[in-house]
């Protein structure tokens, strides 16, 4: 009986499985030209509200609908096409599309700035999400892109968690425009990006664009380098969802839940994914906890109108270094490269005395409004309200010479509490502070599109922002006094500040403002055009914008409350950017382009009030940058590569280097001028799959960036905005032809993937950087022939695995990750010292921070 009943179980899983593959329509989407798959396209059954989108492997399923026997696929730069299901057929195989013929047909405001490969006459390299998946591992966001021509990423300065950097084209992050889903984040004082805040990214995003020079954006961007653009999840996301735990070295610990409802009949779609990272870090006493969420809720609410709401964030406290040393300091310690300085001991456990702690959710709406057959408008609103600041001692000299041992052993915290509570008048001697970088920021991005006629596109629009960034010093760890006393002094005792004139005598407890307060407020108001061609084989497009960008600077410590002058004029810098380009397709494998640019932007805000005071500093001039570029492209079923020879000027950058003088112990500040700088070099990559499991890439990128001249002076304030009375100058400085540093200039990359079996894919990644120089402060280099230290070529191998299988019945992945396999000693960051006898740099005066060692990482991911 026993037996029948086995039987006639398995019987009916077999029927009901035979139902449901009646049910089911599967494919593949794949490029016409390359047949490489295309992830993330749009599959909807014509007539119903059914839809799915292709797995990173371009494939999908969808269930039947009674009467709907045609499938619609669309994929951004593709042309939309209908595919006809047979009677009795559910397998349709491989279904190609073809490039579109419109550079930026189908693109709205959240991809608004996307290039489309032989269309857009940009140079661009793409990272989708099956590439972030197989390598993430313990690499933060930027290290992903450490492959692709022209760009440098490192975890950064002192490794510590969220701390990582880019570069690219030998540009720093400020100089490199980021845009997540088509809205810029780039910092709108100084132009940095700080990754910890966008530390959620891996797990939520669709792909990467890295669009190097001027890019597609239209918006007045800083993209001196090249442009990131990130795409997120959004209506195209499939039903479903996942939970990862991943664990690896140095504590690594790393939980994932993400779901996504798909494109319900109602026209609904609703994404969600939460994180929580926790590790200590390769480096001793860098430990961090971070977590990250994101959400997507949209509504198809007709045929015309589309909503999109988009939230993510991505709150954290990590580590972090503040002291670099040279070599011989590393070769001395026990701890080797792994030696920290800035951590201690407190009640028996460890505790740094540099820390990062902030917050800066964002949170955009975007519309799309098809308005008829030729116009569209897409318009997002977007703002964040970033909270936290990073932590520090209040006298570095003293923690870090009070050890519990020798000079390589943790800060001694508690003999510093000890110090604190024998104090009889409770004042503190010792305490942690924390400079606070809190802002809000709002802004508007809104692009009309018209279409003339077949071959002609005109597009405009508004960018408009507002941010207002507040910055203070306050108390963050009194380390058992009662207060600190800060007293105003008229002269700044540090670089910043020196007390509050309307509490001169401030008996600070924890959280108090302390040392300086004052309110960056910044405004920006850009407009764009843009004319697009597109016939056949020819694609060219013209752009300009224009923007207005507005400082203005309240100190609420240095001036009475009273003083009018404690709010500065409103200083204005209108900036453009003209650019253009074209793309000829000679046929269906061989595209060469051609672009060309012009932009003038606002100095940073630093460089317009400098000193840390409210008087404008009249040498603040807009920085002027020309560019372009050629490039060459070919594509086959096998092969396809690029060739791309770029050349970048870049005059009047605006410098600006704090320094402390030891003999008047007081802080200045150096302003250079008309420091002129050349960006060019010529980048190579390949994609080749000799056979269908192997796919081997690689790239060679060579450039030739150096300063162009040398500047005559540089004119040198006190913390009043008051030039020295020795006439207030240094100089001449001798730049001319001195390499761009922070960057190597020859990289090198070559990769392997390779499908063993159709369930397990492993992978190997070689880079090889060299022509590297360090960073150097340019009032330094008062002597002619002084070249900063060349720091030593290095190489690195990553290697991973991953392998896919079936856990209760539902599809899930191991992922296995090996990084720096060979566990190479390295200097990924380094700053040039010169001896003030002979003016040589080298490796005995240079301070550095070494790259991380060998770290590994494995993740299950199950899917539902």
């Amino acid at each position: 009986m026993k037996k029948s009943l086995l039987v006639f179980s398995l019987l009916l899983q077999f029927v009901a499985i035979g139902a449901f593959a009646q049910q089911t329509i599967k494919g593949k989407v794949i490029d016409s030209l390359t047949k490489e798959s295309l992830p993330g396209a749009v599959v909807a059954l014509k007539g119903t509200g059914v839809s799915t989108s292709t797995s990173s492997d371009g494939a999908f399923s969808i269930k039947k609908q009674d009467g709907a026997s045609i499938l619609v696929i669309s994929y951004i730069g593709y042309n939309r096409k209908e595919v006809v299901v047979p009677a009795g057929k559910n397998d349709l195989g491989f279904i190609t599309l073809t490039s579109s013929s419109n550079t930026m047909d189908e693109v709205m405001i959240v991809a608004n700035n996307i290039a489309i490969d032989r269309k857009t006459p940009v140079a661009i390299s793409v990272v989708n999400s099956e590439r972030i998946a197989e390598k993430g591992g313990q690499q933060e966001f930027p290290e992903l892109l450490k492959s692709t021509p022209g760009v440098y990423a490192t975890k950064g300065t002192g490794g510590g968690f969220g701390d990582s950097r880019i570069n690219m084209r030998g540009f720093q992050s400020a100089n490199i425009a980021v845009m997540i889903n088509g809205i810029p984040v780039n910092d709108m004082e100084d132009g940095r990006v700080f990754w910890s805040n966008w530390a959620g990214l891996n797990d939520v995003t669709s792909s990467i664009q890295v669009q190097r020079g001027l890019g597609a954006s239209k918006v007045a961007v800083p993209s001196l380098g090249g442009t990131v653009n990130i795409q997120t999840r959004t209506t195209d996301v499939k039903k479903g969802g996942f939970i990862y735990q991943g664990l690896g070295s140095y504590g690594f610990n790393k939980t994932t839940f993400s779901y996504s409802t798909g494109l319900t009949d109602k026209g609904w779609a609703f994404s969600a994914m939460g994180s929580r990272n926790v590790g200590d870090g390769y480096v001793n006493g860098l430990a961090y906890e971070a977590y990250s969420y994101f959400f997507n809720v949209s509504k198809i609410i007709n045929a015309k109108h589309t909503l999109s709401l988009t939230g993510f964030g991505a709150p954290q406290y990590h580590a972090s270094r503040f002291e670099r040393f040279n070599l011989a300091y590393y070769k001395e310690a026990p701890q080797g490269n792994k030696f920290n300085p800035n951590y201690g001991i407190l009640d028996g456990k460890e505790k740094t005395i540099s820390g990062n702690y902030y917050h800066k959710p964002q949170v955009s709406l975007n519309h799309s409004w098809i308005i008829d057959e030729t116009s569209s408008l897409s318009t997002a609103i977007y703002g964040s309200m970033g909270r936290g600041g990073n932590e520090f001692p209040n006298n570095a000299n003293l923690f870090l010479t009070t050890r519990t041992g020798n000079k390589y052993t943790p800060v001694d915290i508690d003999a510093l509490v000890d110090l604190n509570t024998a104090a009889q008048d409770g004042k503190a001697v010792a305490y942690l502070q924390s400079y606070r970088n809190d802002h809000t920021w709002g802004g508007l991005l809104s692009t009309y599109k018209k279409k003339l006629n077949d071959k002609f596109d005109l597009l405009a629009g508004l960018d408009l922002r507002e941010y207002k960034g507040v910055h203070y010093n306050s108390v963050r760890n009194l380390l058992g006094a009662e207060y600190v006393l800060d007293v105003y002094s008229g002269t700044p005792t540090t670089s910043r500040g020196g007390g509050n004139i309307n509490n001169p005598i401030n008996m600070a407890k924890t959280g108090d403002k302390i040392g300086f307060y004052y309110d960056g407020l910044v405004g920006w108001q850009g407009a764009f055009v843009q004319g697009e061609y597109s016939y056949e084989d020819l694609s060219a497009f013209v752009s300009l914008s224009g923007s207005n960008t507005s400082y203005q600077r309240v100190d609420h410590f240095r001036y009475l409350d009273t003083d009018p002058l404690r709010k500065s004029v409103k200083v204005n810098f209108f900036g453009y950017q003209a650019k253009g380009g074209a793309n000829y397709n000679l046929d269906q494998n061989h595209n060469v382009f051609a672009n060309v640019g012009y932009f003038e932007k606002a100095p940073i805000f630093e460089a317009v009030f400098t000193g840390y005071q409210n008087t404008k500093n009249p040498d603040a001039l807009t920085e002027k940058i020309l560019s372009y570029e050629l490039g060459y492209g070919y594509r086959s079923t096998r092969f396809s590569g690029n060739v791309n020879l770029y050349r970048t000027t870049w005059k009047d950058r605006t410098t600006n280097t704090a320094f402390y003088d030891t003999q008047t112990q007081q802080f200045y500040t150096a302003n250079l001028t008309g420091v002129d700088a050349l960006h060019q070099g010529v980048e190579v990559d390949f994609k080749y799959t000799p056979v269908k499991s192997l796919t081997i890439n690689g790239m060679l990128s060579v450039g030739d960036w150096k300063w162009s001249n040398n500047v005559p002076q540089a004119i040198v304030l006190d913390v009043n905005g008051n030039p020295l009375q020795n006439g207030g100058t240094i100089g001449p400085i001798y730049t001319k032809n001195l390499k761009v540093g922070d960057q190597p200039q020859t990289t090198l990359a070559l990769g392997a993937a390779f499908n063993v079996t159709e369930d397990l894919k492993i992978g190997a990644d070689y880079n090889y950087f060299t022509n590297f120089y360090s960073s150097f402060v340019p009032t330094a280099i008062t002597k002619e022939n002084l070249k900063p230290w060349r720091v030593p070529s290095y190489s690195l191998v990553d290697v991973n695995a991953v392998f896919k299988f079936k856990f209760a019945g539902v599809g899930s992945s191991l992922f296995a990750n090996v990084n720096n396999l060979l566990d190479v000693e390295y200097i990924s960051d380094a700053n040039a010292f010169f001896d003030n006898t002979t003016g040589v740099s080298d490796a005995n005066n240079a301070n550095v921070y070494y790259g991380a060692g060998r770290t590994w990482t494995v993740g299950l991911k199950v899917n539902f």
